[in-house]
């Protein structure tokens, strides 16, 4: 596998920082997560369907890091690992004596990743934020939503994902660097940054332009093409996309809806036209789609050249056969869910089976073979290291 041989110690919570230790561990790194009894809660909780998503192929470890003790063995596992990866707030780990000028002592060429909401210093410094905060802070909100009385965004933590992606590219960057000189990295990934970066044309025009007012950003009039939209299709929360680009396509969509009439409407006879009366066409278009199912629907239009697609929900997408055919889903069987389904990632390399990957583990796992095994503590030591709390 790609990345075997390389350890990350991973300090990691919720969905950024595990979603980039993910995708290490998904092409062979071993990845130490490193939890406590009293944090495994909510979201950490080993055996929620969140936890098991973004925390495949990982080992666990407990350690409570109130004691001087745990961080002590922190520092021990900093010493035989190449990554440390951590996304807390800028203070947690100053706070814990586990900063990388303390991690760099012990382990002279290590690569640190600190991901943080705002970034290790500046007047948001201490700040913690969760995507959907990020987002709207650096303008993927207002970019993506139809009005400008209602932001609603995305709906998702984009910015989680978006961060930790770019934790991995820094990274393995890192590790090309260390291989040609020696030397390791301290990272800073500010996420209200790499929000923002995804912006750029948006500011380009914003500094360009005065007296903007096209508030709508994703509104259908910034698309060529009319009709556009998103119809209802029967059955539950079932929607279907159609967009007509042309006058071929517009008299395609009015045969296979059987509207002829509408071809000779002098209010649908261009795409000006049919954008100025969209609220019409739409109503027109939806009482037809209403009645069909959205993959009869599209079937039958793309048969006909007109551009449609399927909303696809979860469900859907676990029946896709082009996605089965491509062995994109994976059965991993966990020892309290029993059998799970995950997703592979869409990169493939022939070296990287998936078949060799697991389930997320449960709390505390790999404590023997970590601390046993990778730190050489007897079974007294262990045993006196639970009673006092240490490993939790």
């Amino acid at each position: 596998m790609i990345l075997k041989g390389l350890r990350i110690l991973d300090f990691t919570r919720v969905l950024a920082g595990p979603y980039a230790s993910m995708l290490l561990a998904d092409f062979g790194a071993e990845v130490i997560k490193v939890q406590s009894r009293k944090t495994a809660t909510g979201v950490e909780l080993n055996s929620t369907g969140y936890f098991n998503t973004w925390n495949r192929n990982k080992k666990s470890i407990t350690l409570n890091m109130d004691y001087q003790e745990a961080r002590n063995i922190a520092l021990k596992l900093t010493a035989i690992s190449d990554v440390v990866i951590e996304n807390f707030s800028s203070r947690v780990m100053m706070n814990w004596g586990l900063e990388f000028k303390d991690l760099k002592k012990v382990k002279p060429d290590l690569i640190m990743l600190s991901m943080s909401g705002m970034g290790r210093d500046g007047p948001y410094e201490n700040y913690v934020a969760y995507g959907p905060t990020v987002q709207s802070l650096g303008g993927i909100t207002y970019l993506t939503s139809y009005n400008k009385n209602n932001p609603m965004g995305l709906g998702y933590s984009y910015a989680d994902h978006i961060a930790g992606l770019y934790g991995v590219l820094a990274i393995l960057s890192a590790l090309e660097f260390r291989d040609k000189t020696g030397e390791g990295q301290h990272i800073d990934l500010s996420e209200f940054e790499a929000v923002t970066t995804l912006i750029g044309p948006r500011i380009v025009y914003e500094s360009a332009n005065d007296n903007i007012t096209d508030h709508n950003i994703n509104d259908t009039q910034n698309f060529h093409s009319a009709p556009y939209g998103i119809y209802r299709c029967m059955g539950n929360d079932r929607w279907c996309v159609i967009a007509i680009y042309n006058d071929e396509e517009w008299r395609s969509l009015c045969s296979i809806m059987n509207k002829p009439d509408l071809i000779k409407n002098k209010k649908f006879s261009s795409f000006t036209m049919r954008e100025k009366h969209k609220i019409e066409l739409d109503d027109i278009i939806e009482k037809w789609t209403s009645d069909r199912s959205a993959e009869e629907i599209v079937e039958s239009l793309q048969e006909g050249g007109v551009s449609a697609g399927i909303v696809q929900n979860a469900e859907d997408i676990s029946r896709d056969p082009h996605l089965h055919s491509r062995d994109f889903f994976i059965h991993l069987e966990h020892p309290v869910l029993g059998d799970t389904i995950s997703i592979k990632t869409p990169i493939r390399f022939k070296s990287d089976p998936a078949e060799y990957w697991t389930s997320a583990p449960l709390l505390g796992e790999d404590n023997r073979y970590v601390f046993m095994e990778l730190l050489g503590y007897t079974e007294s030591q262990i045993k006196s290291y639970i009673e006092k709390g240490i490993i939790d």
